[in-house]
């Protein structure tokens, strides 16, 4: 019921190999994510010709004469590797995703049998591109870098119009910078976007190192996603900002860690602290030697462990009565 949907994300990083993608699909499944997310797009439908890079893709990629286009356009998988990379996902039974980018993508991903859309940042205020998504009536994750809280409703909006119920998605805090700085997270508007449209959330994490995804768990996120490589000296735009598989260990490890100390909010003993109670508490006890008869106050009884006798909480009920029996100094009365 508590569990976090994890998305370990290849993107591009299989750098348009299927080999490589494999490879990323083994570790995503060794690490014991949910699911592994890879990118569907054709670069003509989505990309100009002379769009530049991003300052981090020109500074990853090392290349400042190669265009977006250029760059991206290497990293194109086909509808033949999506159905081997679909059919080796179902071998090493971990869930297939990927990003669609342009309205071919997304019925090629709708006729392949995904069931999870995920809507990339870059496309929250692109109309047709929200309206054609809503309009399959899958399940949306929505990632929302860039974006201020006007554009997350109108997105919503559309969706929901378009056919979408509002409790099949999920919306992604995001920063769109690769890495993150620390100062530019901003993990409380992720509760934000959960309270004013009352509807699930998560956070996906472009920042070096695993501490803000598992804080985001601990906040109530209900999916994470997390670009991962299995080497961040490759050669590409993304694998820099990438975990490697070690730390993308790590980090699934801790999320499933923190799920289980979440908890279900009801404030009682737990199960393994029920043995301690008898040896932490105090009891009610003869404070020195007491004769049968004498009254009992506060000069000869005391408080003392263990917990296996009268609760101290009825101290005052016990002040004043009288003994019924002798009682030896530290004996529970």
């Amino acid at each position: 019921m508590n569990k976090v949907f994890v998305i370990a994300e290849a993107g591009v990083n299989h750098n348009g190999s299927v080999e490589l993608a494999k490879k990323l699909i083994d570790v995503a499944s060794e690490v014991g994510a949910d699911a592994v997310k890879f990118q569907t797009f054709k670069t003509e439908l989505c990309i100009s010709k002379d769009a530049r890079k991003a300052d981090y893709q020109v500074k990853n990629t090392g290349d400042d004469k190669e265009t977006q286009f250029e760059m991206v356009k290497k990293l194109e998988l086909s509808k033949d590797m999506h159905l081997e990379l679909i059919s080796y996902c179902n071998s090493k039974n971990i869930m297939f995703l990927s990003t669609p980018f342009d309205h071919d993508s997304i019925d090629l991903l709708n006729d392949l049998g995904l069931e999870i859309f995920k809507i990339p940042s870059g496309e929250i205020t692109n109309l047709p591109y929200l309206r054609h998504i809503g309009q399959l009536g899958k399940k949306v994750i929505l990632s929302t870098g860039m974006a201020d809280i006007g554009e997350i409703e109108n997105a919503l909006d559309i969706l929901t119009q378009a056919g979408t119920k509002k409790e099949n998605i999920i919306v992604l805090h995001a920063n769109t910078m690769y890495p993150t700085p620390m100062e530019d997270v901003n993990l409380r508007a992720m509760l934000t976007i959960g309270n004013t449209f009352d509807i699930s959330y998560g956070y996906s994490d472009h920042t070096l190192g695993v501490e803000v995804p598992i804080a985001a768990v601990a906040m109530g996120a209900s999916c994470i996603e997390k670009h991962f490589t299995l080497d961040k000296t490759m050669e590409g735009p993304d694998h820099k900002a990438s975990l490697e598989p070690d730390e993308l260990k790590a980090m699934v490890k801790a999320i499933r860690n923190v799920e289980l100390a979440l908890g279900y909010s009801i404030k009682k003993p737990s199960k393994s602290e029920i043995p301690n109670m008898q040896i932490v508490r105090k009891s009610i006890v003869a404070k020195i030697d007491i004769k049968k008869g004498d009254k009992l106050s506060e000069e000869n009884i005391a408080i003392k462990r263990p917990g296996n006798g009268i609760n101290p909480m009825r101290w005052d009920e016990i002040v004043g009565t009288i003994a019924i029996k002798d009682y030896k100094e530290d004996e529970l009365i």
